[in-house]
């Protein structure tokens, strides 16, 4: 089977600040498929919004920062955050907007799911790096050659892999990409199953500290995951109520992240200590390495790097190339930017 047919139906499977004018109805359209119509000025009463919410992380950064209540109802905070696993709930009708990198909505577009971008914030710094089975010998990029690498095409550790590949001179045929879902990473790693995983800048030290003395390391570079992002269903979008209501959420949104790296010590002891059971001096590595939050007032950055990512993944044959600004809704793009001070938009 074609590499791109095989991920493709694996990942299938697993399972109010800057606001226009009124508007009534369905949202229109244009030519490359982002709604045109002005969003609503007032979210209407009884509106409600179903927001993916990964380990509590958004409650959390709402209790703590203590942000205004929302204009709107939280019907659920959805314990979710993988890429496939928030499009199937897309899918499913079951979530109204997510917190993801740039590479699901690439993904969800492949798999013909009408979805938009509607917030931006840029990542400078990684967030990922490569974790080695016990026992390796690989000690660098290079040495990803003729080993086996766990590959998730809908999440951002897959790009991150394919960027390192590329920046390391390896070609896909020069390694074996083994299809698995970012929640299957660790026990793949555990089992020798896979020699590399990509690990997130948080995951790494729980895995150092049970498997370093049997000859697992981390091999840190500099590839960055560039977006960090909210997005919604199409079809979401197309009810003012629901849009409005989004937009809304937006501001609330980037506070909490810029509350976050502004109380690093707070964070650091009510989430890693509390809920990931992580030392305090574990939880400090990880806040050393955490990115400044940005909201360019500008999404032409993002939608470049968004093309690059779309036009890798199309090389590899893992989709199809197409033109990625249609995955951005530009309605909400000034809103994350009003929201917070100047020092966070550039």
């Amino acid at each position: 089977m074609h590499r791109r047919v095989f991920l493709a139906s694996l990942l299938g499977a697993s399972a109010a600040v800057g606001l226009g004018g009124c508007a009534k109805g369905d949202a229109s359209a244009d030519a490359k498929g982002a709604a045109t119509r002005p969003l609503a000025g007032k979210v209407p009463a009884g509106t409600s919004l179903r927001i993916a919410s990964y380990q509590n992380v958004q409650q959390l950064q709402f209790r703590l920062a203590k942000l205004p209540a929302l204009p709107f109802k939280v019907s659920s905070w959805v314990n979710i955050g993988a890429g496939p696993d928030v499009i199937n709930a897309f899918r499913a009708g079951s979530l109204d907007v997510a917190n993801n990198a740039g590479i699901p909505p690439i993904q969800a577009h492949y798999q013909g799911f009408d979805a938009k971008i509607v917030a931006i914030d840029l990542t400078r710094r990684p967030n990922y790096l490569f974790a080695t089975k016990p026992g390796s010998d690989i000690r660098t990029v290079g040495d990803f050659k003729g080993r086996r690498l766990a590959f998730s095409q809908g999440q951002a550790q897959g790009v991150v892999l394919l960027r390192a590949l590329k920046q390391a001179g390896l070609t896909y045929d020069e390694v074996t990409l083994v299809p698995l879902t970012s929640n299957q990473f660790l026990t793949a790693l555990q089992s020798g199953q896979v020699d590399v995983a990509p690990l997130a800048n948080s995951q790494a030290p729980a895995y150092l500290k049970q498997y370093e003395a049997k000859g697992a390391r981390t091999i840190p570079t500099d590839v960055v995951d560039l977006l960090n992002l909210l997005w919604a269903p199409q079809s979401v979008l197309n009810d003012p109520a629901k849009a409005a209501a989004i937009a809304a959420y937006i501001p609330s949104w980037a506070r909490g992240q810029v509350w976050q790296y502004e109380h690093a010590d707070v964070w650091n002891e009510e989430f890693y200590v509390r809920t990931q059971n992580l030392t305090p001096q574990q939880a400090r590595g990880i806040s050393k390495l955490a990115n400044k939050p940005l909201f360019p007032p500008s999404w032409d950055e993002a939608i470049r790097w968004e093309q690059e990512t779309a036009d890798l993944l199309a090389a590899g044959g893992f989709v199809k190339k197409f033109d990625v600004s249609s995955l951005f809704d530009h309605r909400f793009e000034p809103i994350a930017a009003r929201a917070v001070p100047e020092e966070y938009r550039k």
